[in-house]
């Protein structure tokens, strides 16, 4: 065979070679484009979701927060302006109401309480607006007796938003959107690692052609550290919304027994007005009502004084307990 036809024959052998690589590297950079697309719309979808979940939640924190002031402000003032009219009050001869013998309620008791009462009046003065929103959704996550700091300094309510800006869970919640960067103290916990700092998710600084098939393993390995990614965000969102549904029942909860109470504060009202304020005087009938007063505001403090998260943020024991002794 002459060597110029062999020439060509390698020739062409080659630019066919060349075209199939072409063709090839066409199609691992279509297809790594689209492995790329799916590895972000998973993030994008687990961002969304969790998004939503951290709203509703920081909310639902909000929204008991203004309940306890509200039962703080309203219910207990009223009962304390009663209580405190009475004279000679001795629970020990309660009628009909046994357990009330077992339950703390002595000067102490009743001391703390109105101090309690007091320091939201005295915060209220300027209005609820005057709540910032990191304190209202701490003073919802943990008992009032924490917020006004009995055990060391005294401080007030405004104080708590600090618990809110340095405690990791309250920080995630309140601290604005994830697309946003506002993480808070949360971006550092372990189950966002790497989030932040995601632009090895992005798609860009490829190589189209030459390169195609490194960016195609590229985009798998995306791909596979995407879902991780988003398993970890559909894990938190869920931890999100546990919260959410915890708080909804403290302030269902709350708004109950505050029914009740409210109800029981208008029959001690009835009752000094109508047998005056000696308590030595009073009949079976009226004895009931101081006792069931007393039996409430003892509920309703240990409402108030339950905290809903741990200091780390999970979900508290003594939330749990409490919901299971009072069903309504």
């Amino acid at each position: 065979m002459p060597i110029p036809f062999i020439l060509g024959g390698i020739a062409l052998a080659a630019g066919a070679a060349g075209i199939g690589a072409g063709v090839k590297g066409v199609i691992n950079n279509n297809e790594a484009n689209d492995v790329n697309n799916r590895a972000n719309n998973l993030i994008s979808t687990g961002k969304d979701n969790l998004e939503i979940a951290r709203k509703a939640t920081f909310l639902s924190l909000e929204a008991l927060g203004r309940e306890k002031i509200f039962v703080f402000d309203v219910s207990i003032k009223r009962f304390i302006e009663a209580f405190e009219k009475l004279k000679n009050v001795d629970i020990s001869d309660s009628v009909g109401i046994d357990e009330i013998n077992k339950l703390k309620f002595d000067k102490a008791y009743f001391d703390e309480l109105k101090e309690c009462s007091l320091q939201v009046t005295s915060m209220l003065a300027g209005g609820i607006g005057g709540v910032g929103a990191g304190a209202l959704a701490a003073f919802g996550a943990y008992s009032a007796t924490m917020a006004f700091g009995f055990a060391s300094t005294g401080t007030a309510i405004a104080g708590l938003s600090g618990v809110a800006a340095t405690n990791a869970t309250l920080a995630f919640l309140g601290g604005g959107s994830l697309a946003a960067g506002g993480l808070g103290m949360a971006g550092g916990m372990a189950v966002l690692g790497g989030l932040v700092a995601g632009p090895a998710l992005a798609v860009m600084g490829f190589v189209a052609l030459g390169a195609s098939s490194k960016k195609l393993d590229d985009a798998y390995s995306n791909l596979a550290e995407a879902r991780k990614v988003s398993e970890e965000l559909e894990t938190l969102r869920v931890s999100t919304n546990v919260i959410r549904r915890r708080t909804q029942m403290f302030e269902r909860l709350l708004i109950r027994v505050d029914s009740l109470y409210s109800e029981a504060i208008d029959n001690l009202e009835n009752v000094i007005n109508q047998y005056g304020t000696d308590y030595k005087y009073y009949n079976d009938e009226s004895k009931k009502v101081v006792a069931s007063n007393i039996k409430l505001t003892q509920t309703i403090k240990a409402i108030l004084d339950t905290p809903i998260l741990t200091d780390n943020g999970s979900i508290s024991e003594e939330s749990t307990k409490l919901l299971e002794t009072c069903k309504l």
